[in-house]
């Protein structure tokens, strides 16, 4: 008896250097596991997604206000810039009334905070009726980074879109009717373009235009990366946007953006939107209790890191898959409005770096990385609304040691630590 009970700490110890060596390696997450649990979890999404669409059009039970998505704002904008008055989609009284009257009266107020060259997408979308604009952008925009992710893994077959669907920004995107697919699949292709093709990678790098600040260390990556075709490319195709929305919508248009996006900070302030539903730095001090000076001072700091790092990777001759994840994670920490949804950036770069996985073999604690980030962008919502506790920038930072070692191992000319592919 004696002896057994010596010996159950020491059991106890081994079962726990087994898990930590498990963790450590990933070894155990191969192929066929990714595929099984990515499958799983994509099946109880769904069913939880439909649930809640249910339960948020009262067909569970009788809800007391009417519903809607972000996307009634997108549509409300271009159904005012079709009747020529895309002016009034910053005036927000008459903006609310064209959220009405594109789904029915009550609805809570949706922000439009974006410049007039996404005005060029959201009239032609509002030229269709509400649903059928709704699943035509969020089922072509989703199709379109399937397609990018696809490209970037170089995957045949349909089984990489299992994980890939499972991963729940794409739910949270879908059920707000975000453009977080269509952000992703701009800097992710041009990304795959930027050594083959720059001019063209540049022309989609200036698409994000619609959405300025995921471009902010786009310029600083092509610059010190020496890649001024794609520079070109971007500088012409923003530019050329810039002046086609002036043709459409006048100067007027863009004079009312700008006023009302000077105040627009007040809103991501005040709680109007959930201090856990945003993911930067900025929101994740905020939640834990820190003041609104001191977390922009904080912000700005992360901000400045994140664009010197981009500088070094993108300076030094490491492969495409770590610039372009080094690129997209440190984005995610460098803008301070960052929404859930927009983890899709996330998904984005664990996609390059599975490529550079499929060369040199995975890290230790890449996979784990994976999974983190996979768990944060699950619940993340909850457990900054209730625990104070930002899992999301916990995952991403942890998603930029990652690349940071990778890089650094290719600087110094020797292959990363790594344990086989599975």
């Amino acid at each position: 008896m004696v002896q057994s009970f010596l010996s159950e700490p020491a059991a106890e110890a081994g079962v726990a250097a087994r898990l930590f060596r498990a963790m450590r390696s990933g070894a155990w997450l191969d192929r066929r596991r990714i595929f099984a649990y990515g499958a799983i979890l994509l099946v109880l999404e769904v069913v939880a997604f439909l649930f809640f669409v249910a339960g948020t059009h009262g067909l569970i039970v009788a809800t007391t206000e009417p519903t809607t998505t972000d996307f009634v704002s997108f549509y409300a904008a271009g159904d005012l810039a079709n009747a020529g008055t895309s002016h009034l989609a910053y005036d927000q009284t008459a903006h609310w009334a064209a959220e009405e009257r594109a789904t029915e009266p009550g609805i809570r107020y949706q922000f439009f905070y974006y410049p007039p060259v996404y005005l060029l997408l959201c009239a032609l979308l509002a030229r269709l009726p509400y649903l059928a604009a709704f699943v035509l952008f969020e089922g072509a925009s989703l199709a379109l980074f399937l397609a990018v992710a696809r490209h970037i893994l170089a995957a045949r077959g349909w089984r990489v879109t299992v994980p890939l669907l499972a991963f729940p920004a794409v739910f949270w995107t879908l059920g707000l009717g975000q453009n977080a697919f269509l952000t992703a699949a701009l800097l992710g292709g041009a990304i795959l373009l930027v050594e083959r093709r720059p001019f063209v990678a540049g022309l989609l790098f200036g698409a994000l235009c619609y959405k300025p600040h995921f471009g902010l260390l786009v310029p600083v990556a092509l610059a010190v990366g020496g890649h001024w075709r794609a520079f070109a490319g971007a500088a012409l195709s923003s530019i050329g946007l810039v002046a086609a929305s002036l043709a459409f919508f006048g100067l007027d248009t863009w004079r009312d953006f700008i006023t009302i996006a000077v105040t627009s900070p007040g809103t991501y302030e005040n709680g109007r939107i959930q201090l856990a539903g945003i993911i930067s730095p900025f929101a994740a001090l905020r939640v834990i209790g820190i003041g609104t000076s001191l977390a922009y001072l904080l912000q700005l700091a992360a901000t400045l890191a994140a664009a010197l790092f981009v500088a070094y990777v993108w300076r030094q001759r490491v492969s495409l898959p770590v610039r372009a994840a080094a690129l997209i994670a440190a984005t995610l920490v460098a803008v301070p409005v960052m929404l859930l949804y927009d983890l899709m950036l996330a998904l984005l770069a664990t996609t390059w770096l599975v490529r550079a996985a499929r060369r040199t073999g995975f890290l230790p604690w890449e996979k784990m990385t994976f999974v983190v980030l996979f768990l944060a962008a699950l619940v993340t919502l909850s457990t900054g609304r209730y625990l104070h506790l930002p899992l999301a920038l916990i995952g991403d930072v942890a998603l930029l040691a990652v690349i940071a070692v990778r890089a650094l191992a290719e600087i110094g000319q020797r292959q990363p630590l790594a344990v086989p592919v599975s």
